[in-house]
């Protein structure tokens, strides 16, 4: 039985309650119809009977009364009692036949006897004697007439015994019905008393026992104790649970011996990466010092060996110079940016709530210079929300996508439009152009480091701005993308959103946009 499943011992148990309820509701009500049929006896049988022998001995009395004073005083009234009394007599000989049916034979008998001998004494001395009297004959015997009615009596008398014995027996059956209900009871609520403490104990030892010792020996494992075996003895169920939990304290043990020999080689790629970081950093400080200052050296000569001896050049001469100028300083800038990309999410500074309206504005005061030269109108909304992190590299993600914007413009002055709205816990920023616009296939090659989707000569750059953009919004937990959903009826342009997380409840934002001035435009 120790092997039983959970579910065979509750259908078990489920059977024997209902077995036990059963029996305790047949027993229950047996009592109650037992009662009910001794109760019924004795208000509907015996106690009736009783009135209705009273009645009858008070109807022949009556009777009996109303002859002899008729008798005496000679007078009519006398008889009324006498004929009233017949039918109360009839009526009560009828109601106790039925009511003696179901009961003995000699209670019938009794009942018969008492007909008999009245209407014996009726015919032998009530009718003669009244007859008698009318006619003026007053010699009858009222001693003759006691006689008979004594037999009468004596029969009712008789008849009286038998339903007060009647009576006794069935009052005696309701007290033993009313026990036998009340014992009943009691054992019914035992019984059931006794099933609750057992499957008390079955319970906790088929299921809390067991499960106590599995939570005991869980613990165990929680607490460091993983090469600790799961075994509990108990139901089919909780030693099911026991080896699941087990097998999961293998995988857990193995996963744990993988993550240990992780840890252990993450160890040592972490220290690669520091000397990594170590050289990156000794390489930017090389770059930034030791690889520019002989760009400068190259750049500077060149332009002096121009202004010297430019008179004794050829025009091939003096634009190989300008080749040679032109690539030193392209040089510098790519190693400029190519510092800055490299420093992004490294030497990181202090984060703080700006407002992104400002950061806008000092992306266009940057930029002050080419909007003012190419007539650009940069729009953003008079109030804008609040936004953490650096303000130095928002500042340029703003910059890098207004100055695209600008650059690489149509033929109409450039009209640049800044939006934001609210997403979940993001705000989704818009800076949309109306210039030359970048083709869908384009969308992710344009946000990779050094790619071009023009010629130097056209359009003057490094290919790293969108690449740095991205990086900052990403270093901030946005995210950047190119939009290729835009309306093809309304195609020309190029339209960028990029998001950063929502820090507090902001204001509602402005629906219409102002104008941005650049300075000292």
């Amino acid at each position: 039985m120790s092997r039983w499943s959970l579910r065979r011992r509750s259908a078990v148990a489920s059977v024997a309650v209902v077995a036990i309820f059963g029996a305790a509701i047949i027993a229950v009500a047996l009592a109650i119809s037992n009662l009910n049929s001794a109760r019924a006896r004795l208000l509907d049988q015996a106690g009736p009977t009783v009135i209705a022998a009273e009645q009858l001995t008070t109807a022949l009395v009556d009777q009996e009364t109303g002859v002899r004073g008729f008798a005496i005083t000679v007078r009519p009234e006398f008889l009324q009692p006498y004929q009233d009394a017949q039918g109360r007599e009839r009526a009560a000989v009828a109601q106790l036949r039925d009511l003696l049916a179901g009961q003995s034979a000699k209670a019938r008998a009794d009942l018969d006897e008492v007909v008999r001998a009245v209407d014996d004494w009726r015919v032998r001395y009530a009718e003669p004697t009244i007859s008698s009297v009318r006619r003026g004959d007053l010699s009858t015997d009222v001693r003759d007439g006691k006689v008979l009615f004594d037999r009468a009596r004596a029969a009712l008398n008789a008849l009286g015994v038998d339903a007060e014995e009647e009576r006794a027996a069935s009052r005696a059956e309701l007290n033993s019905a009313a026990s036998a209900l009340v014992a009943t009871c009691v054992v019914t609520l035992g019984a059931l008393l006794l099933l609750v403490v057992l499957a008390a104990v079955l319970l906790r030892s088929a299921v809390v026992a067991p499960l106590s010792r599995l939570t005991a020996q869980v613990r165990q494992v929680a607490g460091g104790e993983f090469e600790h075996r799961v075994e509990v003895a108990g139901p089919e169920e909780i030693t099911d649970l026991a080896a699941d939990v087990d097998v999961m304290r293998s995988r857990i043990l193995h996963e744990l011996s993988v993550l240990r020999s992780t840890n252990a080689e993450l160890d040592v790629l972490s220290a690669d990466l520091k000397r990594s970081n170590a050289e990156l950093e000794q390489f930017a400080y090389v770059a930034s010092h030791d690889l520019q200052e002989p760009l400068r050296k190259v750049a500077s000569f060149c332009q002096l060996l121009e202004r010297r001896y430019g008179d004794k050049l050829d025009d091939n001469a003096t634009q190989y110079i300008g080749f040679a100028v032109d690539g030193a300083r392209r040089m510098q800038v790519l190693i400029n940016d190519l510092l800055a990309f490299s420093r992004v999410g490294r030497h990181t500074g202090k984060h703080v709530d700006v407002d992104s309206r400002q950061l806008v504005d000092q992306a266009v005061r940057n930029l002050a210079a080419v909007v003012e030269e190419t007539g650009a109108v940069v729009d953003a909304p008079a109030e804008m929300p609040l936004v953490r992190g650096e303000v130095p590299l928002l500042t340029a993600v703003f910059q890098n996508l207004i100055g695209n914007a600008v650059k690489f413009r149509a033929d109409e002055p450039p009209h640049v439009r800044v939006t934001v709205e609210r997403d979940g816990e993001d705000w989704v920023f818009t800076v949309a152009d109306n210039g030359i616009g970048v083709e869908p296939q384009f969308a992710e090659r344009v946000f990779v480091i050094f790619q071009r989707l023009h010629g130097k000569d056209a359009y003057p750059g490094t290919g790293i701005g969108l690449a740095m953009c991205r990086k900052i919004v990403e270093f901030h937990g946005g995210r950047i993308w190119l939009d290729t959903d835009r309306d093809q009826a309304d195609s020309r342009g190029t339209t960028i959103h990029f998001t950063l997380p929502v820090v507090a409840e902001q204001p509602a934002v402005a629906e219409q946009p102002e104008v941005v001035e650049p300075a000292g435009a």
